[in-house]
């Protein structure tokens, strides 16, 4: 399912559905939804300082995902790792993507408000290249596997169209 197909009747951000009209300089109705935290904050229950998904791209019914997260120096972790030389933590990237995956798990979902998804292992996990302040990570996951409480992903943090870091992520629902 491509962006253009997700349910016109869900509501977007701004309360408005998908079928709504675009912006003010728009003479044509957008039939894609706004993808953005506010949106994302819909799907998966993750806030700031721990919400690692900044806005959806394209999304797939459980198939695939495209999501982007921009890496600022002011991330609280930029703090600590490392005083002088700012890197993004890897265990922070992996969950960036866990959460990419999540929504793309949580937004088919009919009764998400009753569920939680929970990340249940990692295998393969890769760190290629750092990510530091300034770079926009996009992340790319597809669905291996997939069956009524569990998933099998795997997945991609690229920066600059090389890859920063991949795994294969596994994830499970469980009633809240």
């Amino acid at each position: 399912m491509s962006t253009s197909e997700l349910n016109a009747d869900e509501p977007t951000p701004g309360g408005s559905t998908s079928g709504s009209t675009g912006g003010p300089s728009s003479s044509e109705p957008s039939t894609t939804p706004v993808m953005d935290s506010t949106w994302i904050q819909s799907i998966i229950p993750h806030r700031y300082p721990f919400l690692l998904v900044d806005r959806v791209l394209e999304i797939e019914k459980e198939k695939r995902i495209v999501a982007i997260k921009n890496v600022t120096i002011n991330e609280s972790f930029f703090a600590g790792h490392f005083p002088g030389h700012p890197v993004m933590p890897g265990v922070l990237i992996i969950e960036g993507l866990a959460q990419a995956a999540g929504i793309l798990m949580m937004s088919a979902r009919q009764n998400r408000e009753n569920q939680l998804l929970y990340f249940m292992g990692i295998d393969k996990a890769r760190f290629r290249k750092p990510v530091v302040p300034g770079d926009q990570i996009r992340y790319e996951i597809e669905v291996v596997r997939l069956r009524r409480s569990f998933c099998k992903v795997e997945a991609r943090a690229l920066v600059d169209g090389k890859v920063a870091t991949e795994a294969v992520l596994s994830s499970g629902t469980v009633d809240r």
